[in-house]
């Protein structure tokens, strides 16, 4: 297994307003790896339907949909980046 992690852009980690990027795949699987999640995990975090939701996340780190912002700052949040929903990012 493989030490290298990918950084995380500093334009997805801002408010949806401040001109929040869409983050990359292997950027959300790096956030899901901060988090200590599984996909599976990381679905039910986020409040994916138990059907389907790990496909889902898998489609987000596969980049064939976008990632949502709220599932985005849910999973920031578990990862440890702060609430990249509040301008002053406090955690």
């Amino acid at each position: 297994m493989s030490d290298f992690h990918t950084n995380i852009r500093p334009q997805c980690l801002v408010p949806w307003v401040r001109g929040w990027e869409q983050p990359t795949g292997p950027e959300i699987r790096e956030v899901i790896r901060r988090a200590g999640l599984t996909g599976r995990e990381a679905a039910d975090f986020v409040g994916l339907s138990e059907k389907g939701g790990g496909r889902q996340i898998r489609r987000w780190i596969s980049q064939e949909s976008d990632i949502p912002y709220a599932a985005w700052a849910l999973l920031c949040h578990a990862a440890g980046l702060g609430t990249i929903w509040n301008e002053t990012r406090q955690g």
